[in-house]
């Protein structure tokens, strides 16, 4: 199967590629990103040089119709999974919303419409358990609950997901959608919760909590999510919305505390700044549809995840300089020429 990946130079779509090829030597994966600035091709440098007649990195823009439309005709794509996205809640409200509406609604438009035109056989596009909005101390989202967003990035997602659904029942276009609560795991650019808490841990600098730091997000590990897609593209109903989570509820300062303990190190490298703006309280989803139409349950609890995160970024602690400092965007040229 010949697959377009959107996204795929970021944290989620570098893993899912490097997923999909280590499964099976079936796929083609055409791998189309902007790289901007979470956009890191270092992350994939051992999937260059191990499946080089497998995969392919082209640099582009989504949004881009006719690259979009070649792409599908010459590499005779069957199917697209849509990674592609502006995710920093932060960013969408200090730096202004245009840029989260042109990537997550326009390119996915440009997506749906050119594979549309181009008969491909399957459109998987990943979003967010923040499109329904925030939770109270109690509750659970299912896939039925009304989308309420509470800031730009997450409303861009929400746009989006009726956009590719409105193209199912309109058109018949193979859609399906998957939310995920947070990922984690390798490859995470380092402005996140956890990867942001490991490398300051790390440095012994301290780790910025919000508020007082009692809001909860749902965690999964990326490999468990990767499955759960990979899953999801040879199961599932088209048409059909599921949310990918794992029950695995912390608030953040039990995050931070965690990590220091990994580390033995004191709560006092914890540092509680001004509170975001609209500050989601909690997430939670029920994921039972996905357990019980297609078998899926997560199989990394939240500390083993926790300790394979922290290894990694304990060993690679080359890429977390280079993306600190933005050393990383001079592998492009070196192995690229871009």
């Amino acid at each position: 199967m010949n697959i377009l990946v959107t996204g795929g130079a970021g944290f989620i779509g570098s893993n899912f590629i490097r997923y999909l090829l280590d499964l099976s030597d079936e796929y083609f994966i055409i791998n189309l990103d902007k790289l901007t600035y979470s956009g890191n091709l270092e992350n994939l440098k051992d999937v260059k040089k191990g499946f080089s007649e497998r995969y392919k990195f082209l640099k582009g823009d989504i949004c881009d119709r006719e690259k979009v439309r070649d792409i599908i005709k010459n590499y005779q794509i069957e199917a697209i999974i849509n990674f592609a996205a502006e995710t920093h809640v932060d960013r969408s409200i200090k730096e202004g919303s245009k840029l989260f509406i042109r990537t997550n609604i326009l390119g996915t438009e440009t997506l749906l419409s050119e594979g549309l035109s181009g008969n491909i056989r399957l459109y998987i596009q990943i979003s967010t358990d923040e499109v329904y909005g925030s939770l109270g101390e109690e509750g659970i989202f299912t896939e039925k609950s009304v989308l309420s967003p509470t800031n730009p990035y997450s409303a861009s997602k929400a746009s989006a997901d009726l956009l590719a659904l409105s193209y199912f029942r309109t058109f018949g276009f193979p859609v399906i959608i998957v939310r995920s609560c947070n990922n984690f795991g390798p490859y995470r650019f380092p402005e996140k919760l956890i990867p942001l808490l490991i490398t300051n841990a790390i440095e012994d600098k301290y780790l910025p909590i919000y508020g007082e730091g009692r809001n909860v997000r749902e965690w999964i590990f990326v490999e468990d999510f990767c499955r759960a897609v990979y899953m999801v593209m040879n199961k599932s109903k088209l048409g059909e919305v599921y949310n990918i989570s794992t029950g695995f509820q912390k608030r953040n300062i039990e995050v931070a505390e965690l990590i220091l303990k990994k580390f033995n190190k004191g709560k006092d490298l914890i540092r509680f700044v001004e509170d975001r703006k609209g500050h989601d309280w909690r997430y939670s989803m029920d994921f039972s549809k996905i357990k019980n139409e297609i078998g899926w349950n997560p199989g990394i609890d939240f500390e083993r995840g926790l300790d394979d995160t922290i290894r990694w970024y304990s060993e690679n602690s080359r890429w977390v300089k280079n993306v600190k400092s933005g050393e990383y965007l001079k592998y492009y040229e070196k192995y690229y020429g871009l």
